[in-house]
């Protein structure tokens, strides 16, 4: 019984569709292919459904009626609606631009903070041009081509770091996983406004205002005046990027300052 739940729970672990042995449906003679259809283009359909409507909505019999299709004619390349999503996760990272990471922090000094500075600034503008991608990445085990060229990235300019190899994961969990956290909170909150038919600074405003009507004298808000009179004038886009930046200064300084720290043993 023990082996049973084991093997399960281990074939649940490795579920992919990049990890599929057979050959993918929809690869053979074009006039095998229903309806003209082909993977890539059942790709493209999906993310425009997920990007339009969100991860709530989306349906195979949603997505097969915005290829004007039946839900069975969309099967014939998928096997499941996981493999879709997946696919559709897949093919959005594969937005990313990402920078040369193979240059040795030797060769070109500060060359890694320009490489996880734009690694980041890449994966946030993702998050945030799809709010979908947030609640998927830990959903999947990320095998597609794209993700696995963007993790590679990232291993390598981490690596430029010249952290020693047991620093490197950590380092890699302080930059990304605060991407992935603030990108996150920042697709949400551009949706919520986007939802109430405002424009991001609109309902900046109205929520502020609300803020303020409900927690009256409450001691938090000198503090949140003190802070927001430092931020200054500014747009909310200008706000965010102005905090993403600090947040990121402040992690490359703890690298540097790890970096010293191993130096000095």
């Amino acid at each position: 019984m023990a082996k049973t739940a084991a093997a399960r729970t281990q074939r649940q672990a490795r579920t992919s569709v990049w990890l599929q042995e057979k050959t993918p449906r929809g690869r053979g003679r074009k006039g095998d292919q229903p309806n003209g259809l082909d993977r890539d283009r059942i790709t493209r359909a999906t993310i425009r459904l997920l990007d339009a409507e969100g991860l709530a909505k989306f349906s195979m019999r949603r997505l097969a009626g915005e290829l004007n299709v039946t839900a069975m004619s969309v099967y014939w390349y998928v096997d499941t609606k996981d493999d879709l999503l997946e696919l559709a996760l897949d093919a959005a990272c594969g937005e990313m631009a990402l920078p040369e990471t193979e240059t040795e922090t030797e060769t070109a000094t500060g060359a890694w903070q320009e490489q996880l500075r734009e690694l980041a600034d890449q994966y946030r503008a993702l998050l945030i041009r799809h709010p979908w991608v947030s609640p998927l990445v830990g959903k999947f085990l990320n095998m597609g081509p794209n993700w696995l060229a963007f993790a590679l990235a990232v291993q390598r300019a981490v690596a430029n770091t010249g952290l020693p190899a047991h620093r490197q994961n950590g380092a890699i969990s302080a930059v990304f996983q605060f991407v992935y956290g603030f990108g996150t909170i920042e697709a949400q909150v551009t949706a919520r406004s986007r939802e109430a038919g405002l424009t991001p600074d609109e309902y900046y405003e109205e929520a502020v205002d609300a803020v303020r009507e409900g927690l009256g004298d409450h001691a938090i808000m000198e503090s949140a005046d003190r802070l927001m009179e430092a931020r200054g004038g500014a747009t909310v886009a200008e706000m965010w990027d102005r905090d993403f930046t600090t947040a990121l200064d402040l992690l490359m300084a703890g690298i540097e300052s790890l970096l010293r720290a191993e130096s000095a043993r």
